[in-house]
């Protein structure tokens, strides 16, 4: 998409070593920094991407912490301080299962309303069917919710400006 410069975040720092070892092994270190630290980096950027842990929920080990946001509480968190790291006309792109909302974890619309009360507007959402080997695995217990799972890509822009 002709982004020349890519920071990326991580609050786990086993997360940001291996993102660092694709940036090396991908020959990317000229393109992409990895820094270690929550939400975001220094500045201001024109587009912000988030994949939050999908399952409001508790952690018991740090494979949980990539997968179960506590009381979303970073979900929250990120979508509070978003504007404030984002440079005018800039963009927020969030990439975010309805696997909650199947579960009955989350209202289905929380998302909507989340946005709204940190003064978010949906640009665009794009949705895409799950095709990885789970979601056809009848023995899978989640395999129902699977197999209605649909992952999508928020384009998100402040209420008060025009994109």
């Amino acid at each position: 998409r002709g982004v020349a410069r890519i920071i990326a975040t991580d609050s786990s720092p086993r997360a940001v070593a291996c993102a660092q070892d694709n940036v090396d092994r991908l020959g990317l270190g000229d393109q992409v920094t990895v820094q270690e630290g929550e939400f975001f980096p220094e500045g201001r950027a024109d587009l912000l991407v988030c994949n939050p842990p999908w399952l409001p929920g508790k952690v018991t080990s740090s494979l949980d912490a990539a997968v179960y946001d506590p009381n979303e509480q970073m979900l929250k968190g990120f979508l509070q301080k978003a504007r404030q790291h984002l440079e005018p006309g800039g963009q927020i792109w969030l990439i975010m299962s309805d696997l909650a909302q199947l579960l009955g974890l989350r209202a289905v619309n929380e998302l909507t309303q989340l946005f709204s009360e940190n003064g978010l507007r949906v640009l665009a959402v794009y949705e895409a069917k799950p095709t990885h080997a789970r979601a056809s695995d009848r023995s899978d217990p989640l395999h129902e919710a699977r197999v209605q799972e649909t992952t999508s890509l928020w384009c998100l822009a402040p209420i008060d400006t025009e994109n």
